[in-house]
C-alpha cells in the first residue's frame, strides 16, 4: 500500500467513529419511535463511546482537520441534543403536553447553544474544566433516567413525570451555563522527557475498577455517575464563587483599615 492511500486510510479513520456516533444517535431515535427505550437508551451510551474514540484517533493518527470537527458537531448535535430530548419524550413528556414540549425544545436549543460554544472558545478556555455541562454527560442524565425506569418497569406515574421535566429542563439550562465541570484531561500529565501523554497507573486502575462497578448494574450505576458529574460543577462554582467572596471582603477591609491610618 502506497503512504498516499495509508493517509488517507488514516484521516478516514476518525471520520468512521464519527459516522458511527451519528449512526447510534439515529438508530436511537428510530427505537424511541417503536417503544424499545432500553434498547434507545443503550445506543446513546454507544454513541459516547464513539464519540470519545474520534477525536483520540485524530490526534494518534495525526489527521486533525477542520471537515473532522465539523462533522464532529454535527454528529453530537444529533446523537447528544436531539436523540435524548426525543427519547425522553416519547418515553415520559408527551405525558405532559405542551410542558413536555417545552422541556424538549429547552433540552436540544441548550445542546445547540452549548457545542457552537464550545467551538468558538475551545482556544480561550481552561482546558481542565468544561464550561457548562458537556453534552455527552447532559445526554447520558437522561439515557440513565430512562434507561433504569425502563428495565425496573417504574410506573408511569406524575411524580415520574415531573422527574422526568425537572432533568431535562436542568439538563438544557446546566450546557449553557458558566459552571466549570472537570474536563479530566489534568489527569493525564507529561513526564519530564516523555514525548507522550501516559496516564498515570492509579488513573488506570480507577478506570478498571470504575468498569468492574458499572458491570453490576449498568442503568442505576451509570445514572448515579452521572447525576454526581452534572452537580459537580455547581460545587465548583459555589467553592469559587466564596473563594472570589473572601478575596473581595479582604482587599475591602485593607482598604479601609489603610484609609482609616
Amino acid at each position: 500500500m502506497s503512504p498516499q492511500k495509508l493517509h488517507r486510510g488514516f484521516y478516514l479513520l476518525p471520520n468512521a467513529f464519527t459516522t458511527g456516533n451519528l449512526f447510534a444517535g439515529v438508530f436511537a431515535i428510530m427505537l424511541a419511535m417503536n417503544d424499545r427505550f432500553e434498547s434507545a437508551a443503550t445506543a446513546i451510551f454507544v454513541a459516547m463511546l464513539l464519540d470519545g474514540m474520534d477525536g483520540r484517533v485524530a490526534r494518534l493518527t495525526n489527521t486533525q482537520s477542520a471537515f473532522g470537527e465539523q462533522y464532529d458537531s454535527m454528529a453530537d448535535m444529533v446523537s447528544f441534543g436531539v436523540a435524548p430530548a426525543l427519547v425522553m419524550y416519547s418515553f415520559a413528556l408527551d405525558n405532559l403536553g405542551r410542558l413536555g414540549l417545552i422541556a424538549t425544545f429547552i433540552y436540544v436549543a441548550g445542546a445547540a447553544l452549548r457545542l457552537a460554544r464550545f467551538n468558538t472558545n475551545i482556544a480561550i478556555v481552561d482546558s481542565r474544566f468544561f464550561q457548562g455541562l458537556p453534552s455527552p454527560s447532559a445526554a447520558a442524565l437522561l439515557s440513565g433516567f430512562v434507561w433504569l425506569s425502563a428495565e425496573n418497569r417504574i410506573p408511569t406515574t406524575d411524580s415520574m413525570l415531573w422527574i422526568a421535566f425537572v432533568l431535562t429542563v436542568y439538563a438544557g439550562l446546566t450546557m449553557i451555563s458558566t459552571a466549570p465541570f472537570f474536563s479530566g484531561k489534568s489527569l493525564i500529565k507529561r513526564k519530564e522527557g516523555d514525548t507522550a501523554k501516559r496516564p498515570p497507573v492509579w488513573l488506570l486502575l480507577t478506570l478498571i475498577l470504575t468498569f468492574a462497578i458499572v458491570a453490576l448494574d449498568p442503568p442505576i450505576v451509570l445514572f448515579l455517575l452521572f447525576v454526581i458529574y452534572s452537580l459537580s460543577g455547581w460545587v465548583v462554582f459555589f467553592v469559587r464563587w466564596k473563594r472570589a467572596r473572601k478575596l473581595v471582603d479582604n482587599r475591602h477591609k485593607i482598604s479601609q483599615e489603610e484609609s482609616e491610618g
